[in-house]
């Protein structure tokens, strides 16, 4: 499975942007699909994530994000979204996607990810105050 995130950038505080994740390889419609955020001198954290496709893209976003911030999943393009609005300067992190199984990403967006098998190249976020 390969990951490649896009749609970072500078953004001012209340703004949004839009995070994509295209994936390539095989059992797009086994494998979940998350995000997770590093900001500098901190550990990584989970922000969201989508069930894979045969289990019905159920989705998971961390409490303090929710409102905020929305997983979706486009089926026909093999690609995940992360839409984030009213951004924050706190919320200015290197984003990074992850795939792996169901069980796998539901349990590991709750914490670090340091389980998860798959990794794309992250992408940069940065709010402006």
């Amino acid at each position: 499975v390969q990951l490649q995130a896009s749609g970072g950038g500078l953004v001012q505080a209340g703004g949004s942007l839009r995070l994509s994740c295209v994936v390539s390889g095989s059992n797009w419609d086994r494998i979940s699909i998350g995000w997770f955020r590093q900001s500098p001198g901190r550990e990584r954290e989970g922000v969201s994530c989508i069930s894979s496709f045969r289990s019905g893209d159920h989705t998971f976003t961390a409490d303090h994000l929710k409102g905020r911030f929305t997983i979706s999943r486009d089926n026909t393009r093999n690609t995940v979204y992360l839409q984030m609005n009213s951004l924050k300067p706190e919320d200015t992190a290197v984003y990074y996607c992850a795939a792996d199984s169901d069980y796998t990403l539901l349990t590991s967006v709750k914490g670090s990810g340091n389980s998860v098998r798959f990794w794309g190249q992250g992408t940069l976020v940065t709010v402006s105050s």
